[in-house]
C-alpha cells in the first residue's frame, strides 16, 4: 500500500508524542503573542508556554469554543495579520454569523498535503480523475479535495454540486475513477443511474471519498453496491481545517487522525475530563501547523473515540470511530451544518412571536428533506388565506438565507403536534436512518 507520508504516518508513539510537545509548545506561544482572546485566557490562569512539559498538561488549557468564535468574528482569532492571509474560508454558525477562518501560502500548501495524504490512503493516484460534487465557495470541502488530488497529481473535474443528469454523463465520457460527495449524493446519483439503466459496471469508478454528513456501514454497503466502487470514509471542520484531520485507510477500520498536525482528545461532554482510549465521548482537536488560524483544545461537538493500536495498514496514527452523533443539537442536512436555532430565529421574525413548531427531518429516496410544521396561532389564523401562503413562502426564503438549505413548511392545527410529558414539543424529529 502507498503511504503518501510514511515518515510521520508511521512513527513510534515516543517520537510522535515528542513532536506534538515540541509544536505544541511553539503554538502556545505564537498565539499568546498573536491573539488576544488566548493572551487573556492565558494570563488569567497564569499560563505559559513553558507550562506545558508533557502532553498530559494541555488538560490544564481551557477549550476554545464556537461561542469564543463568533465572539471574535470575524478576524479577531487570527494569528497574522490580515495581508498575510491569502484565503477566507466560512461554516455557519448558530446566530447567522459565519465562523471564519484563514489561510496563509504556508496553510494551504499545508492543507493540499494532508488531504493528499487521506486520499492516497483511500487508494487515489496520479493516474486518477477525480470528480468533486462538493459545492465550492467558501465552503471547505470542495477546494481542499480539489487541491489535495492536484498534490498527488491526479486530474480534478471540478463539477460542483447539483445537476445529476450532467454528472452522470460527465462520469461516463471523461472516464471518473474517483468520485468526491457526500454519501447522501452518490446514493442519489446511483438512484439516478438505475433510472436511466445505466449499468454501474460500464462506469470507470473505482474510489469514492464520502464525508460532510454521518453514514453508517450499511449505508457504505449499499454505495459500494450500487456504484461498483469501493467507498471510504473523511473527516474535517472548517473551525481546524476543512477535510484533511482525518481519513480511512483501505482497511476501513476506524480513520487515521493526522497527529503531526493535530492532537486528538476525547472528553466527557458534560464534565469536560479527558477519557481514556476507546471510551467514548466528544472530540477535541489542537492544531499543531496552522499559522493563520491555529485553535488550541477546540471543542469540535462530534461524539467519537480513539484507538492507537497500529492498523494493518502499517500505519502508527490514532483512527477515530465513524462519527454518528453530536454533543449539541446540530444537524447535518446535505453536508451543511444547521442548528434549531438558526430556524428558530427565522420563523420567530416572520411570525412576530413565538410559534409553536417542530423540525422533521427525513432521507427521501437518497436525499435527506426537512420540513417545518408550523401550528396555526390565533394571529395567522386571522390572515386570509393568500396571506397564509405569503407568511409560509416568507419563512422558507428566511430559512434558506440563514441556513443555505431549502426546506417545506406546513401550517397544521392548533395543539396538533404531539406534547412530551412536560408539555413542551420535541424540536426535532429526526427520522433518518443510519
Amino acid at each position: 500500500m502507498s503511504i503518501w507520508d510514511e515518515k510521520n504516518e508511521c512513527m513510534s508513539r515516543d517520537e510522535m508524542e515528542q513532536l506534538q510537545l515540541e509544536r505544541l509548545q511553539a503554538v502556545m506561544n505564537r498565539v499568546h503573542k498573536n491573539v488576544v482572546h488566548y493572551r487573556k485566557t492565558f494570563d488569567a490562569l497564569g499560563i505559559i508556554a513553558e507550562d506545558v512539559r508533557s502532553l498530559s498538561d494541555l488538560a490544564k488549557i481551557p477549550f476554545t469554543t464556537k461561542e469564543d468564535l463568533l465572539i471574535n468574528y470575524p478576524y479577531g482569532m487570527f494569528a497574522v495579520p490580515l495581508r498575510e492571509v491569502v484565503r477566507i474560508h466560512s461554516s455557519s454558525g448558530t446566530t447567522g454569523k459565519p465562523i471564519v477562518a484563514g489561510y496563509t501560502k504556508n496553510d494551504i500548501r499545508m492543507w493540499s498535503d494532508l488531504v493528499a495524504r487521506l486520499m492516497t490512503a483511500a487508494g487515489v493516484t496520479h493516474d486518477d480523475l477525480v470528480q468533486i460534487a462538493f459545492g465550492y465557495g467558501v465552503f471547505t470541502g470542495a477546494f481542499g479535495m480539489h487541491y489535495g488530488a492536484e498534490a498527488i497529481g491526479a486530474s480534478v473535474i471540478p463539477m460542483g454540486t447539483g445537476n445529476t443528469d450532467k454528472q452522470i454523463t460527465i462520469m461516463q465520457d471523461y472516464k471518473t475513477t474517483a468520485l468526491v460527495s457526500t454519501p447522501g449524493y452518490a446514493l442519489a446519483l446511483a438512484q439516478r443511474m438505475e433510472q436511466l439503466g445505466i449499468n454501474p459496471n460500464a462506469l470507470n469508478l473505482k474510489t469514492g471519498l464520502f464525508g460532510g454528513e454521518p453514514w453508517s456501514e450499511k449505508t457504505r454497503a449499499e454505495i459500494e453496491r450500487r456504484l461498483m466502487l469501493t467507498a471510504t470514509d473523511n473527516y474535517g471542520l472548517s473551525e481546524v481545517i476543512g477535510p484533511g484531520v482525518a481519513g480511512e485507510c483501505l482497511c476501513k477500520n476506524g480513520l487515521h487522525i493526522y497527529e503531526d498536525s493535530f492532537i486528538p482528545e476525547i472528553i466527557d461532554p458534560d464534565t469536560g475530563k479527558v477519557l481514556s482510549p476507546g471510551q467514548s465521548g466528544e472530540l477535541v482537536l489542537t492544531t499543531l501547523t496552522k499559522e493563520a488560524f491555529p485553535m488550541i483544545r477546540y471543542r469540535t461537538g462530534d461524539i467519537t473515540s480513539l484507538n492507537y493500536a497500529k492498523c494493518d495498514c502499517g500505519r502508527t496514527l490514532a483512527r477515530m470511530r465513524k462519527v454518528m452523533q453530536r454533543s449539541d443539537d446540530m444537524l447535518i442536512i446535505k453536508g451543511v451544518n444547521i442548528f434549531p436555532a438558526q430556524i428558530e430565529e427565522a420563523l420567530f421574525r416572520v411570525a412576530q412571536g413565538e410559534t409553536p413548531y417542530q423540525i422533521i427531518v427525513e432521507r427521501k429516496g437518497a436525499m435527506d428533506s426537512v420540513e417545518i410544521i408550523v401550528e396555526v396561532t390565533d394571529k395567522i389564523f386571522s390572515l386570509e388565506l393568500q396571506k397564509q401562503r405569503s407568511f409560509l413562502e416568507t419563512v422558507k426564503k428566511r430559512i434558506s438565507d440563514q441556513t443555505g438549505i431549502n426546506v417545506d413548511v406546513k401550517l397544521v392545527e392548533a395543539k396538533s403536534i404531539p406534547r412530551q410529558q412536560d408539555g413542551k414539543i420535541a424540536r426535532v424529529v429526526d427520522k433518518r436512518p443510519m
